[in-house]
């Protein structure tokens, strides 16, 4: 039975919107992922680091090995059949993110390396073209590094002003605070959707409200809600939003970036050489039109085939399936966990995605995540790429469990029993 302290956890953590849909079978979606079905350290694999890089379905592996086995060419410049047709994959792929996002326009969607070269290209481009020494970009506390050091590296070299807005213990943004900083010098908001570390979901509509009553643009970290949440950048109506491939089930190496047209007409290319270029002599260059003025040289074109494959799957599924699945984990996880004396969770947003991050009192959680590995469990132990968010929770370090939809109950029970067992051992 579930403890005080676990029914004030729990009383945070929402679940998504019930609807008529059939309830969603995890057996038959774990047979789309082989990976799954192994042993690690004689174990039967429980993998829980999603956060990190989710597992991929079969049809993602196929779509990309059909392409190098049947299509495999450059792409935008080629005349010949398989050129033509690798083209034709890979801007079908763009239509498809341009649904995914809902974007009012197939030009606003952008292809790089993944989030972090997206904000980096944001951050570069917005501070070559729009930043002043002075001119004050806004964080949260709870970033990921990728949205904290462009930025810092920004102020080192411009002379801008970075302000973060505090959280409070549940791991939610403050919403006065978050006001209090915008002023007639701030220039962009830059916030994650969803905390890698906490789960924490954050109010984007009203985030994105606040901003544009002063003018300011903002930009969204969507690496960890993509996987989880449908994204409706009309309706969140923020200036640009970027994803990462490997987060929602395709392969790594491969993202996308949406930006509204006005901005991205407005911006300087990020990268010069192939494909960005209208025409080139020495004394000018003609840039290229969207998207293709931020899209130099040849593409990671395989990669960005299987990430269609991957939102044609997470489509076909349905996010509310998704999310009422992950959510029951969620809850169930939390439960489980908090049974362990000593085990606090960090992190109890009332709006919260898949994460469950804790500590146990005197294990650190290096130890926790080795011996949990011997037992067949992959969980990510670490500051996970947000130091200062340790800071804020007075913690060197969190282990994290990250939930998938193909995870289950019973991957639960093995994750807590694991648990109790590296408490015995080492507590």
């Amino acid at each position: 039975m579930a403890t005080a302290v676990t029914q004030e956890v729990l009383g945070r953590m929402e679940p998504p919107p019930v609807n008529a849909a059939q309830a969603f079978d995890v057996e038959r979606v774990r047979r789309d992922f082989p990976i799954l079905h192994q042993q690690v350290h004689g174990k039967p694999l429980v993998y829980l680091d999603n956060a990190a890089t989710s597992q991929k379905p079969l049809v993602v592996v196929d779509a990309e090995r059909d392409f190098y086995l049947h299509d495999c060419a450059n792409i935008h410049r080629g005349v010949h059949e398989l050129s033509e047709r690798a083209t034709h994959k890979y801007e079908e792929v763009r239509r498809k993110v341009q649904h995914l996002l809902n974007a009012p326009d197939l030009h606003e969607i952008v292809f790089l390396r993944g989030t972090t070269e997206a904000l980096n290209l944001v951050a570069n481009t917005f501070g070559r073209r729009v930043l002043k020494p002075g001119d004050e970009v806004v964080i949260t506390a709870m970033e990921h590094h990728s949205n904290i050091v462009p930025w810092q590296i920004l102020r080192d070299e411009q002379g801008i002003v970075l302000k973060v807005a505090p959280i409070n213990d549940a791991g939610e943004l403050m919403w006065d605070e978050y006001q209090n900083l915008l002023g007639p010098r701030t220039r962009l908001v830059s916030v994650a959707h969803v905390s890698n570390v906490l789960g924490t979901i954050n109010p984007l509509r009203r985030i994105v409200e606040a901003a544009h009553a002063q003018n300011i643009p903002v930009l969204v970290d969507g690496a960890q809600a993509a996987p989880h949440l449908p994204i409706d950048v009309q309706s969140i109506d923020c200036d640009f939003y970027t994803f990462s491939s490997h987060k929602i089930f395709g392969p790594t190496g491969v993202g996308a970036l949406y930006g509204k047209t006005r901005w991205l007409e407005a911006l300087p290319p990020y990268q010069g050489g192939g494909d960005m270029i209208r025409s080139v002599s020495f004394e000018k260059t003609i840039y290229n039109a969207l998207p293709y003025k931020f899209e130099a040289g040849t593409p990671n074109i395989g990669a960005t085939i299987g990430l269609g494959a991957a939102i044609d799957y997470v489509t076909a599924l349905g996010y509310e399936n998704m999310a009422r699945h992950e959510h029951d984990l969620l809850s169930y996880g939390a439960e489980r966990l908090l049974e362990i004396p000593g085990l606090r969770i960090i992190g109890t947003a009332r709006e919260k995605a898949s994460v469950i991050s804790f500590v146990v009192a005197g294990i650190h959680p290096h130890d926790i995540g080795t011996i949990l590995d011997h037992e067949g469990v992959a969980i990510r132990t670490g500051h996970h790429c947000a130091e200062p968010l340790m800071h804020r929770f007075n913690v060197p370090a969190t282990a994290r469990v990250s939930l998938a939809f193909y995870n289950t109950r019973e991957e639960i029970d093995r994750l807590v029993a694991a648990v109790e067992k590296a408490k015995g051992l080492l507590g």
